[in-house]
């Protein structure tokens, strides 16, 4: 046989065995591939707004894995990594071929391991597929791991993979569980010396922990620090800043804020990793610390709520459903922020709105605080003492029993019911009952997250909102009028903005009321600025009595404290839009001087049917329209009260449109000039007022 044919039958051997091989390897890689999707098992986050962490839970090992990727990372860390452990990672394809050569020679040179050949790609292999035995069989399936990975992963991914899993010690695994436990924040943006001890931990986790061994890890943050300063990826300044840097001390827990919402979200969608929420991070943190600081200083069996709210949009930027989710005295795994209560005197100021709405009362009104008997109904205020002829102001601002159901009578309980739906919300009644007078005290059942919504339709007086924290709720605008005319919701807020604020509380620049439920079982505090709302429940959980507790004592301090803590505090109420303005007592018209009552001390029916008046514009007014965000003049708006509905305006004799129920109108001046206004209601009776207009 010639020597050429022998090399052919040689070359012809080495090619069937390496298309065998090759055949082999492919057939290997198709029936047994690396366990990329259980890789994938991470912990859940809840997550604020802007995407940061409000609280983790572990995986189902019990591990602290938060998924990172090389864009959750300072890039210093990636350098100094690469630099460390795997020098040619871009060039090679899982394998480091120079640096196993190298390794295997130490070894037989030295009789032992002098330095590692494990690319990233083996090591993610190793994390992924841990084994307990290291030999060299484990080693080959580690390389045959690692090639496998290389051909399905981008070189970033796998650096995902290893940032995810790579192991600090106990439970934790991941740059971002380890920086957030040692550092205290997200590994965006690390010093030097924080990102040079992220990259030494993984190599011995336990025994280079720097609350227990501070000695290991001060040594191996300057082996990576040496080699990154031999690679050039850090400078020698940095290097010797970094080498004289303090190690952290302590093991920080990871974020558990928020948990009554974080519990919600994962029962929601339990196979969901991420889930964000409408919160406020900062914001939560300060409500969370406000409520476990005043927590203290309650009864052990006490707890409290917060909800606050951004009444432009409905979003919730916290929300607090006990005083210390962990405390079982207080069955601080309860959620108050959800669950339905006597609401006592947080209602009245929708009574007023209604009551100033429809023309039967201005701030300046008398109304008698006096005891009085609804066919039945005895309210008494919650002093047991009355203060005789007050105006509708005073009355609001201390919360008079009397008063507001007197102002309920007038309005319509049910009205006021329907009102309320307006801002998408529905009061609890107790079964087969009608609404009633007692609403006007707490006698109907609501949540504070409803609550604070009623507030949001006082504060945004363009459109109701819905209020939601993206988990439970979707906050959104309601397709509805606004809860009230602007005039009337200015003056609510007129009002309750001049209540002075409990002795030694901060100013908040808010408008705010309380509420104590019947047997001091509640205690409420809602007050609203310009954009947010805030809202605060006391009681017990069990519905058991409070003896001493009320909201202007207990409640509204911790409002007071939370809003200006919270660092939304400083949007001014809106000023009053055209047409609402204070008249003093001497000012007002003659039926708006004293709130009418029959001999009974019942509302006088007959009060409201005398005939129509018009009580802005007034007589001999003149008037210089405002112009809105569009540069477009603002209509005047017209009030009247008294008559029988329906009432048709006129203009200078001619009708302004369709009748109408409403006690309020819109008139748009066509130009400059004295106009007179006209208002008929059912019964012929009419009232006129004239007016001058200058642009």
């Amino acid at each position: 046989m010639g020597r050429a044919r022998r090399i052919g039958i040689s070359l012809g051997a080495v090619a069937i065995a390496a298309t065998a091989s090759l055949a082999g390897l492919n057939w290997a890689d198709r029936n047994y591939p690396p366990p990329l999707e259980e890789a994938r098992e991470v912990s859940t986050e809840i997550l604020d707004r802007h995407g940061q962490l409000l609280r983790a839970f572990a995986t189902r090992e019990g591990l602290w894995r938060l998924e990172t990727t090389v864009n959750d990372v300072d890039p210093s860390l990636l350098r100094m990594l690469v630099a460390y452990e795997d020098r040619r990672y871009e060039s090679h394809s899982g394998v480091d071929l120079l640096a196993l050569g190298r390794a295997a020679w130490q070894l037989a040179a030295n009789g032992r391991i002098v330095s590692g050949a494990s690319t990233l790609s083996m090591q993610v292999a190793r994390l992924i597929e841990p084994r307990r035995e290291r030999s060299l069989t484990a080693k080959l399936i580690q390389i045959a791991r690692a090639i496998q990975i290389e051909r399905r992963l981008s070189k970033t991914e796998i650096l995902n993979l290893y940032l995810t899993h790579a192991p600090y010690g106990g439970n934790l695994e991941g740059v971002r569980a380890a920086s957030l436990a040692w550092f205290g924040k997200e590994p965006r943006r690390l010093s030097t010396a924080e990102a040079a001890l992220l990259v030494a931990l993984p190599q011995l986790p336990e025994k280079r922990r720097p609350d227990r061994y501070r000695d290991n890890a001060f040594e191996a943050r300057k082996r990576v620090l040496d080699r990154a300063r031999e690679a050039e990826v850090v400078d020698e300044t940095e290097v010797e800043l970094a080498l004289n840097a303090s190690l952290p001390k302590i093991r920080r827990q990871l974020p558990a804020l928020a948990p009554h919402l974080a519990e919600a979200a994962r029962r929601k969608a339990p196979d969901v990793k991420l889930h964000q929420t409408t919160i406020l991070r900062p914001v939560q943190e300060k409500l969370e610390k406000v409520a476990l600081e005043a927590g203290r200083k309650l009864d052990p069996k006490v707890s409290l709520a917060m909800l606050m709210a951004d009444a432009t949009t409905g979003e919730i930027v916290a929300e607090v459903g006990a005083a210390d989710y962990f405390d079982a005295s207080r069955s601080g795994w309860i959620d108050m922020t959800r669950a339905e209560r006597s609401p006592g005197s947080a209602l009245k100021p929708f009574i007023y709105g209604l009551a100033f709405e429809q023309g039967l009362v201005a701030q300046e009104t008398i109304v008698e605080d006096r005891p009085a008997d609804f066919f039945g109904y005895r309210p008494k205020n919650f002093d047991m003492q009355y203060q005789g002829d007050v105006s509708i102001r005073q009355a609001l601002q201390l919360s008079l029993n009397v008063p507001a159901v007197r102002l309920l009578d007038a309005v319509g309980p049910s009205r006021l019911m329907v009102r309320l739906r307006r801002a998408g919300v529905t009061l609890k009644l107790p079964p087969n009952e009608a609404p009633g007078l007692a609403i006007a005290l707490g006698g109907a059942g609501i949540t504070l997250k409803d609550l604070v919504q009623l507030y949001a339709g006082l504060a945004n007086r363009e459109q109701p909102v819905r209020l939601g924290d993206g988990i439970r709720d979707k906050a959104e605008l309601i397709d509805e009028q606004p809860l009230f005319e602007p005039g009337a919701a200015w003056t609510v807020a007129d009002v309750l903005g001049n209540v002075l604020p409990p002795t030694g509380s901060p100013p908040a620049g808010i408008a705010y009321k309380t509420g104590t439920s019947y047997g001091y079982r509640d205690a409420w505090s809602v007050g609203y600025d310009g954009r947010y709302v805030l809202g605060v429940w006391i009681g017990r959980p069990d519905n058991g009595a409070v003896p001493g507790i009320t909201g202007y004592k207990t409640a509204a301090p911790i409002l007071f404290e939370a809003f200006v803590k919270s660092g939304l505090a400083g949007t001014a109420l809106p000023r009053a839009p055209s047409g609402a303005n204070r008249i003093a007592a001497s000012d007002l018209p003659q039926s708006l001087r004293r709130f009418s009552v029959d001999p009974n001390g019942l509302i006088s029916v007959s009060a409201r049917e005398r005939p129509p008046q018009i009580i802005y514009p007034l007589e001999g007014s003149v008037l210089e329209l405002g112009k809105g965000p569009d540069g477009e003049p603002l209509p005047v708006v017209m009030k009247m009260q008294a008559g029988r509905a329906p009432f048709r305006w006129l203009v200078d004799g001619k009708p302004m449109s369709d009748s109408t129920r409403r006690r309020t109108g819109e008139w748009h001046p066509e130009g400059s000039g004295q106009s007179t206004l006209t208002v008929i209601d059912a019964e012929g009776r009419a009232a006129t007022v004239n007016v001058f207009i200058r642009n």
